[in-house]
């Protein structure tokens, strides 16, 4: 009879400890779900409102900051606290992204951040979770992060050719102005002799183009969302494709040299004849 309840005990407690192991192991499983992979570098993502969009390995949304246009960032103290800078070694790229469009600037305390066509990028401490994308359109200076911006904006001090400061108004004076450049920060410019999708500029050799080079975009694809796609075109100049901004068709200027943030041009060979483009710019006249 002892041995009997013995053998009973020992079966109680042999099922005790099965119950236990069961708990536990779906306990550390639950945890292991709940544990986000490491971060290995990024990827496109699919967004409901935005498309796609560059995220991280994991689904994070990233951002630029328009601030950012000369490819420094511009986020530091408390800002870089709301605005993580996202930073990988040697990324993992996903289908869709190009290596070489990436690289790593330093910031101002030393650290390093990685850049997407010479934009900073950043995470929004406000996204909870992979999906979000709740930084894009802040301060109207935060945009999500996309692989195919036709144009960007940037927000910076206008300098001219002749080493003067310019405000929005292309008056001497000091002013950060919002502008449109191209994907990769470079500022694009109007001629106001132009018209309504009508380039006066260029001669039909092309043996002008180096001065004021038109902007070639066969299509336009994704705009910064505090601005109006439908304001955007594409012209034909003697077999070049244009982009055209509220009918006014959009220049490089060759001495800003493709660099990043450079707006030379704004003085060039006076205030107003090569202006900036913002949603502030009127509607290019039709004669």
């Amino acid at each position: 009879m002892n041995l009997l309840k013995q053998t009973c005990r020992m079966m109680v407690f042999a099922v005790v400890l099965i119950a236990c192991f069961s708990s536990c192991k779906k306990d550390n499983s639950a945890t292991d779900t709940n544990t986000p992979a490491p971060v290995t570098g990024v990827k496109l993502s699919s967004s409901t409102n935005f498309g796609n969009i560059i995220t991280d390995n994991n689904g994070r949304s990233l951002y630029f900051f328009a601030i950012d246009a000369n490819g420094t960032s511009g986020c530091t103290d408390g800002c870089a606290v709301v605005w993580q800078a996202f930073y990988k070694e040697n990324p993992s790229i996903g289908t869709g992204l190009t290596a070489t469009d990436f690289g790593v600037t330093t910031r101002a305390d030393g650290s390093k951040q990685t850049t997407y066509k010479g934009w900073p990028l950043y995470y929004y401490q406000n996204d909870a979770k992979s999906g979000d994308v709740n930084g894009d359109k802040v301060n109207n200076t935060w945009f999500v992060a996309k692989a195919d911006y036709t144009v960007m904006l940037a927000n910076t001090q206008l300098v001219g050719q002749n080493g003067t400061q310019y405000n929005s108004q292309m008056q001497a004076g000091q002013g950060i102005t919002q502008f449109i450049t191209d994907a990769n920060g470079r500022t694009l410019y109007a001629f106001s002799p132009d018209k309504f999708n009508k380039n006066t500029f260029t001669k039909s050799d092309f043996s002008n183009n180096a001065v004021w080079p038109v902007y070639e975009m066969a299509t336009v694809q994704s705009i910064p969302s505090i601005l109006d796609k439908t304001q955007f075109g594409v012209i034909d100049v003697f077999g070049k494709k244009q982009l055209t901004y509220k009918g006014w068709p959009m220049y490089y200027f060759g001495n800003d040299q493709m660099v990043r943030g450079s707006t030379k041009g704004v003085s060039v060979p006076q205030p107003g004849v090569w202006p900036i483009a913002n949603s502030s710019t009127g509607v290019a006249p039709v004669q």
